[in-house]
């Protein structure tokens, strides 16, 4: 490691040896962005468009589909809207603002993969090494073949193992334990998977798991992103949470990042909120007790959707990615590792979210932990090609179009029951934000 001081003595460019990468001090570059809206057509869309999103984010809100929302929308760099709306918790009547904390749950994933991407650009991992390379824990894993009603299973070896291309792209295999009655996601959640003390159990009981097919054959939603995690800690000798906060969060000045909530920000931590059929109304939902409390800084370093961030935070690691890799001097990937990431790794016939017995999705795929538009005719999205995104079990949810050079970014709270007739916001949003672009 070394430092480069500029003649006033003010500014040090840290230079990380083993990856190559520069990046300016966050104490000392300037990350306030996105603090201020520029205006509509500063950012390049029309005052009746935007003006047209912000009252159909209000009245989301005022219906209660949710129970309040930050929304912001950038393009070029500019902000067109950041704005909020209604309660970070309806208990306490505490109101939604630009400071408060999400659980953005599987939004953790596309920062794993910035994390892994980081590494193979160093020539730690290359896309066609089997996942044993790094996890020889996972060697040897058999296939679930087949399983009767009583649950006795039929058990094969595959003929190769999973590949790190297929842990990206949720096609290698893996179980998840979210849905599913079959043995393998029953098992994940039997032996408590995803609440595991720390990564190094995670993987001990993943390795008791057969696969649920052939490795390559199928893409279903998975523990993968976790287990990525996992290879991060591995490779580089650091704790998970430490390296992202070393080599992600402070490059990008993302300080409420973290896998856990700090005492002297528990008044910021939005509650997660759902309808009351009953009652008529939203409202707030216990705490899991399940699980080790957001409060707890020893609580599982999930690389697949552990996370507490804030819309300030998101927003600059999404512009990060918008500007292929850099934000305010802070060079995270190069650009070819962004376009590696945002680009279809699944064969055709391995359509988003497919399965032997449900069609997949038309016209997406799936890179490095995003889905991806990859033909937005068949997919009947008026976005633009090659727009990736994803989203967080609790409602948050993002796209970046690189075509236009804008994101979205929504965060909300909301699991569970939703209201009757309540609207999908994420559709009502896009729609707005593109009939509001010039011609």
């Amino acid at each position: 490691m070394s430092f480069a001081t500029v003649p006033n003595g003010w500014l040090r460019i840290l230079v990380i040896g083993l990856a190559g990468t520069l990046f300016v001090s966050s104490s000392l570059a300037d990350t306030s962005w996105p603090a201020e809206e520029v205006g509509a057509t500063t950012a390049g869309f029309s005052e009746q468009g935007i003006a047209a999103l912000d009252a159909a984010m209000r009245q989301i809100v005022e219906n209660q589909d949710v129970a309040g929302m930050v929304w912001l929308l950038a393009k070029d760099g500019e902000v067109a809207t950041y704005e909020t709306a209604g309660l970070a918790s309806v208990d306490n009547q505490t109101a939604m603002t630009k400071d408060s904390l999400f659980r953005i749950y599987s939004m953790t994933k596309p920062v794993t993969g910035v994390a892994l991407m980081m590494l193979h650009e160093q020539g730690l991992w290359e896309f066609d090494d089997p996942i044993s390379k790094y996890v020889p824990e996972l060697a040897n894993l058999k296939v679930m073949e087949s399983y009767d009603d009583a649950g006795e299973v039929e058990l094969v070896t595959p003929g190769r193992e999973p590949t790190m291309r297929e842990l990206l792209n949720h096609s290698a295999g893996f179980g998840y334990g979210l849905a599913g009655d079959d043995p393998v996601n029953t098992a994940f959640r039997d032996s408590g998977v995803l609440a595991s003390d720390d990564l190094d159990m995670l993987i001990a009981k993943v390795a008791e798991i057969p696969l649920l097919f052939a490795p390559g054959e199928q893409w279903s939603y998975s523990v993968a992103v976790d287990i990525q995690g996992y290879i991060v800690q591995r490779i580089s000798g650091l704790k998970f949470g430490e390296f992202l906060d070393q080599r992600i969060f402070q490059p990008l000045g993302m300080s409420d990042t973290r896998f856990y909530v700090q005492d002297k920000d528990r008044a910021r931590f939005a509650e997660v909120h759902n309808w009351d059929a009953e009652r008529g109304r939203l409202v707030q939902r216990p705490h899991r007790t399940d699980r080790p409390s957001y409060l707890d800084p020893e609580r599982l370093e999930s690389g697949g959707g552990g996370l507490v961030s804030s819309t300030h935070d998101y927003a600059r690691f999404l512009q990060m990615l918008v500007n292929e890799g850099e934000l305010d001097g802070a060079r995270i990937l190069t650009p070819e590792s962004v376009r590696i990431m945002r680009t279809n790794s699944l064969r055709d016939e391995l359509l988003l979210r497919g399965s032997d017995t449900r069609p997949g999705q038309a016209g997406q795929g799936f890179g490095v932990d995003f889905a991806v538009i990859f033909d937005p005719d068949a997919a009947n999205s008026p976005q633009g090609p090659g727009t990736y995104y994803w989203s967080g079990a609790a409602g948050t949810w993002f796209w970046i179009d690189p075509s236009k050079d804008m994101f979205l970014l929504g965060m909300i709270q909301a699991q569970g029951p939703r209201r009757p007739d309540a609207v999908n916001m994420r559709n009502v949003a896009r729609d707005i934000i593109y009939g509001s672009l010039p011609d």
